[in-house]
């Protein structure tokens, strides 16, 4: 096809085709949306549109595991961040949420256990969700007939599955009866049967940091493990997908494997804290479990792994991820006159000081303070004043909460409560730096048994836009630190997750794939300054972040970006069994 016609032809780049096969120098051809050619194509060739990328590095495009684009995708064909940051496919359903079933009359309170669980804006919800679904095969109808800008692939989140047959407080009370886990087991059968990859469940137990509208835990933390068991059975019945697990004991993961039969995603690997900033155990530990696991025990456990440090900026405006602490979880509620009412109420504010006094007060993100003294762990006193909306304070700018308490000799409870009451809850905060030590980031990375991830993808979009792991992996895991080459890590951010999520056709580069594709400048790659954007449907905000050095962005064979700037194309598809299209090996198993 050497004197052919191709839709794309991307000339002279390196290529990192996902295999780890050694880079090689090479041009790609593109047509109908496939690569057809990769090798030197001729100068006489024509094409639609030609890519020089000479100097410039081609890869495949990164898949992200880990969203919460559930709603985003509806009004944001691209998923920005994660399109902004090479991201060509995304997952969504994670955790056990979503939006699917879901009976119309419990649609508010859907939309309104996001806002609190993952912070997503509910006003955006409200006004860019179509709700023209009910049941599960119904939403990925509306996935499909909805344009996208990358490539979907979707869990059955159990929560929203329990509700629909259960009922919110049935849910949250009791086990299942016998007929409705055999009604719930019917709907996640027919839900597999219509596309889904597999089912999601959060498990954090009574003291989830991640909780409901109304301050109680989310379904899945309170469920019974028999009922887990039940699920995990009927999808080894089904005999494909795989199970994304938030919280559970590696005992139950193990056993979730087994009675499966089916890779489990485990969430997470890091060293210190988890995205939310929650404590984890030793990274040390998980890895060598996970080792044993595949190598010895014949059970496919995956972690996801955070490879970025953990950091927040935030208002208590919004701001959720106090919920660990059963006291700021009451006043953090309600509009911002009824945590104003509560943070200025003397009786809620000794409560608040008789917390953090006992060193048990919460941590920036998540979890408990359990340090002997008080104020010695990484709690409230650490957080440092990024933005005053007065001229009282702006002098403190910079300064943590436990210096500028000490300035107004206040204690640090009180002090923080009376900036924020004067500011009218506006003042802004961040998170103090809390970066891993290289060499456990090494041990995370490097590991056979991890992916890298937890974007969280349209989640907590007011506090900390981390969707550019995939940037952040390439410039700082690879470039700046050198802990691995290119090859193994265009592996880890394409091929492996998509070998993980059963994506027959995504995640490396060959004569017959699909093209997502990605043309980057490895060496002035970077990220950009964060920035706040007014960009949400009901006219709300979020903080954003892109990037530098990615020349274009092409999904399906079309350039979705080129640089930062959006062409407009919507190539994304609903990957339906791990596929676009009905493959053979779907045909095959669907007559099994």
């Amino acid at each position: 096809m050497s004197s052919a016609h191709y839709d794309i032809i991307i000339r002279n780049g390196t290529i990192f085709d996902g295999l780890r096969t050694p880079h090689f120098k090479s041009d790609i051809g593109i047509r109908g949306g496939i690569i057809v050619t990769i090798g030197r194509i001729s100068k006489k060739a024509t094409c639609d549109n030609e890519i020089d990328a000479t100097d410039l590095h081609v890869a495949p495009g990164f898949i992200d595991l880990h969203t919460h684009y559930d709603s985003q995708i509806f009004w944001d064909p691209y998923c920005t961040l994660s399109g902004w940051h090479g991201v060509t496919s995304v997952v969504i359903g994670n955790c056990g949420f979503g939006f699917a079933p879901c009976k119309p009359e419990d649609q508010d309170r859907a939309m309104l256990s996001m806002e609190r669980n993952e912070a997503i804006a509910y006003s955006a919800m409200k006004a860019g969700m179509p709700w023209d679904w009910q049941t599960f095969p119904e939403f990925m109808e509306s996935l499909e007939r909805t344009p996208k800008g990358v490539n979907v692939l979707s869990y059955v989140g159990l929560s929203p599955l329990m509700i629909y047959v259960m009922g919110l407080q049935n849910a949250k009370s009791r086990p299942a009866t016998a007929e409705e886990m055999d009604h719930m087991c019917k709907l996640l059968r027919e839900a597999m049967d219509s596309g889904a990859c597999g089912f999601s469940v959060q498990l954090a137990g009574e003291e989830s940091a991640q909780r409901d509208y109304d301050g109680t835990p989310m379904v899945t933390d309170l469920m019974s493990p028999k009922d887990l068991k039940r699920f995990a059975a009927e999808l080894g019945k089904v005999g494909r997908g795989f199970i994304q697990c938030t919280g559970p004991t590696p005992g139950l993961s193990e056993k979730l494997a087994m009675e499966s039969g089916r890779p489990i995603i485990w969430n997470l690997v890091c060293a210190g804290v988890d995205q939310h900033g929650t404590p984890v155990a030793g990274h040390e530990e998980i890895l060598a479990w996970l080792d044993r696991c595949n190598r010895e025990k014949g059970l496919r456990i995956i972690g996801q792994a955070l490879t970025i440090d953990a950091e927040f900026k935030l208002t208590f405006e919004h701001w959720n991820l106090f919920d660990s602490s059963p006291i700021w979880r009451v006043v953090t509620q309600g509009t911002v006159a009824e945590r104003k009412g509560r943070m200025g109420d003397p009786e809620w504010r000794q409560k608040l000081v008789d917390e953090y006094d006992s060193g048990s007060g919460p941590t920036l993100g998540g979890g408990q303070e359990d340090a002997v003294t008080p104020g010695a762990g990484d709690g409230i006193h650490t957080m440092i004043l990024e933005e005053a909306k007065t001229d009282k304070y702006r002098k403190y700018e910079g300064m943590c909460l436990g210096e500028i308490c000490k300035a107004e000799k206040k204690h640090p409870v009180i002090c923080l409560l009376d900036m924020v009451l004067d500011e009218d809850l506006k003042t802004e905060f961040k998170s103090s730096p809390k970066p891993c030590p290289l060499k456990s980031l090494s041990e995370i990375a490097t590991s056979p048994f991890t992916i890298p991830g937890l974007s969280d993808g349209g989640a907590h979009a007011k506090f900390n836009p981390g969707n550019f792991y995939t940037t952040s992996f390439i410039t700082e895991i690879c470039r700046k630190h050198n802990m691995m080459g290119l090859e193994e890590a265009h592996w880890k951010l394409s091929k492996y997750p998509a070998q993980a999520a059963g994506l027959l056709d995504r995640g490396h580069l060959a004569e017959g794939m699909p093209a997502d594709i990605i043309v980057y400048d490895y060496e002035n790659l970077k990220l950009l300054p964060g920035a706040r954007a007014e960009d949400l449907p009901g006219g709300d905000w979020r903080r954003i972040c892109k990037a530098e050095g990615y020349h274009y962005t092409i999904v399906n064979g079309q350039v979705t970006f080129e640089g930062n700037d959006c062409t407009g194309a919507t190539p994304g598809k609903l990957l339906r069994h791990g596929s676009a299209s009905a493959s053979p090996l779907h045909e095959i198993r669907s007559k099994m």
